[in-house]
């Protein structure tokens, strides 16, 4: 059917039979007969945000998916996490005095800043790539400050658990261990701040909280390696560090996946889901038994620090397989940007061209009628 002039209104296309004529994503003025209705603009945004797909060409994924190895980038995350707690704790162990605890904090950070350089530079595939990255300096790159963040804190971990074990340079080791205590809750973190730089929905929508689900995750993980290597007399802080930091993990990682929408989907997913699974019910019973026997019985205290520990890893290994199945689906890419548009047309509409709260420019009252300056 040819459309003629005298069809098209300013309220849409009158006349048109709907099946045949309309054209897909167009509002009729008409209704449903009643003459009324929403403005075709307006209906045609409900429309979009309605739509049942989303996709892409031939439904190829819209980001690449990260190269990354899992086990060696979500270990390099952990490990990271660990060493940087574990410098906190064992500088509070050697201000109060518990040798224990000190010593197995400090070994604990430096085998794990250790292993954690291992795995990344594994993942890079060749030392001479780690190196590189300490030509600059550049203060806006995550991957760059925290590459300076490893050159610093790693030198320091290792004389500090060197003095330790040796005996030799004691003032060197208490001012390594101060250093490290400094720099660790930046290692803790940075990793956070990596990962949510990205463009993968699932970890850069989640930048709000993901800091502190890291570093509640150290601090669970390290606690848990003060109960499995402190003497039951000393470890009283660390069971009041598993207290705090296991239930602020699981707690603010709820937060985070609420905060997200449909990008939190993938949490609950595939490996994700089962990780994460896993880290909740770890970390639950790594606290229950750090705080209902702990101080008592020395294998309860053992196997509760390595429930904590386990439970970090796992929830590393979630974020790290989430990450990659939300590349995967071009969903949870295309409607966030959709939603966000959608959102600011409304916000340009409300605010009308002066840029008011809802007020009209002069002139725009609707009437078109010049204001009374003119």
């Amino acid at each position: 059917m040819r459309m003629n002039r005298s069809q098209v209104t300013t309220r849409g296309q009158e006349g048109v039979r709907p099946g045949r004529e309309a054209i897909t994503g167009s509002g009729s003025g008409s209704g449903s007969g009643s003459g009324s209705g929403p403005e075709p603009g307006r209906r045609r945004r409900r429309k979009r945000r309605d739509e049942p797909e989303f996709g892409s060409y031939y439904g190829l994924p819209v980001l690449n998916k990260p190269t990354w190895e899992g086990r060696d980038i979500a270990g390099y995350f952990f490990l990271g996490g660990l060493a940087g707690a574990s410098s906190v704790v064992a500088a509070g162990a050697q201000v109060t005095g518990r040798s224990g605890l000190r010593r197995t904090a400090k070994l604990g950070a430096a085998g794990s800043i250790g292993l954690s350089l291992v795995a990344l530079i594994h993942d890079l595939g060749r030392p001479a790539r780690f190196v590189n990255m300490l030509r600059v300096v550049k203060v806006t790159s995550p991957m760059n400050m925290g590459s300076w963040l490893l050159t610093i804190y790693g030198p320091a971990a290792a004389v500090a658990a060197a003095s330790e074990l040796t005996g030799v340079a004691p003032a060197a080791g208490t001012a390594a261990t101060v250093g490290a205590a400094v720099v660790g809750p930046a290692i803790a973190a940075y990793t956070a701040a990596l990962v949510c730089n990205t463009a993968v929905p699932a970890w850069h929508d989640g930048y709000r909280h993901m800091p502190f689900v890291f570093v509640s995750s150290g601090a669970s993980a390290a606690a848990g390696l003060g109960l499995l290597g402190a003497p039951l007399r000393e470890n009283a802080p660390v069971r009041r560090l598993a207290a705090v930091a296991g239930p602020a993990e699981l707690v603010i990682s709820q937060l985070m996946e609420h905060r997200m929408g449909m990008v939190a989907e993938p949490y609950h997913e595939g490996r994700a889901k089962i990780y994460l699974r896993v880290s909740q019910v770890l970390t639950l019973a790594g606290v229950f038994g750090a705080v209902a026997a702990g101080r008592r019985n020395r294998l309860i205290a053992a196997l509760s620090g390595g429930a904590l520990i386990a439970g970090s890893a796992a929830t590393r290994l979630g974020i790290f397989n989430a990450g990659v199945q939300s590349s995967e689906d071009p969903r949870y890419t295309v409607v966030p940007q959709r939603q966000r548009l959608e959102e600011r047309r409304a916000a340009d509409e409300w605010t009308g061209p002066s840029g008011g709260n809802g007020a009209a420019a002069p002139g725009a009252s609707g009437t078109n009628l010049p204001s009374d300056a003119g």
